[in-house]
């Protein structure tokens, strides 16, 4: 009879300790079974390189949700950034989203500058003022480009640079 009893106090011990690494397992992987705690909204970008899907969602650089998803949206042929905001925060249909970096060659994340207006984004809504994050990449390229290219007025001179004041 002892013996029944440690093994039945044993399994159930077991049982319990499963169940809480279970829960700790979702709660840590962000995954959400016993209720909803965020709400999605979405804005469109004209580029979202480098955002990845899980980064950070700011308001004055407090964490208030995540990017869940990423797609282009085929009418506009802009990135459709799907976002899940915490539910205890607001959004006011003025906000607006931006892609920012972490650092100089951190990780992508949005922060959302606070509107001023009464009326908040309802689930499923749209943040309608966006700005994308610079592409320092194309702008690097640009300028080598700029660089090593011949003067727009170099044609006419045969490829000299002729100082300005003087005849030809």
């Amino acid at each position: 009879m002892n013996r029944i009893t440690l093994d039945t106090f044993s399994g159930i011990f077991v049982v319990i300790i499963l169940a809480f690494l279970a829960f700790y397992s979702i709660r840590l992987g962000r995954m959400e079974f016993f209720g909803e705690s965020s709400y999605q909204v979405y804005a469109e970008f004209d580029s979202a390189a480098g955002l990845k899907k899980g980064a950070t969602v700011e308001i004055a650089g407090v964490n208030v949700g995540r990017v869940d998803d990423i797609t282009l949206d085929p009418r506009s042929e802009m990135a459709r950034v799907h976002l899940e905001i915490n539910n205890d925060i607001k959004l006011q249909d003025d906000v607006i989203a931006s892609v920012r970096t972490q650092g100089i060659i951190g990780a992508k994340f949005i922060s959302i500058s606070p509107g001023g207006s009464s009326r908040v984004i309802p689930p499923g809504g749209l943040i309608e003022d966006t700005e994308s994050s610079v592409d320092f990449e194309h702008l690097i390229s640009q300028l080598v480009q700029e660089k090593t290219s011949p003067d727009k007025n170099s044609h006419a001179t045969g490829g000299k640079v002729q100082p300005r004041g003087k005849g030809m």
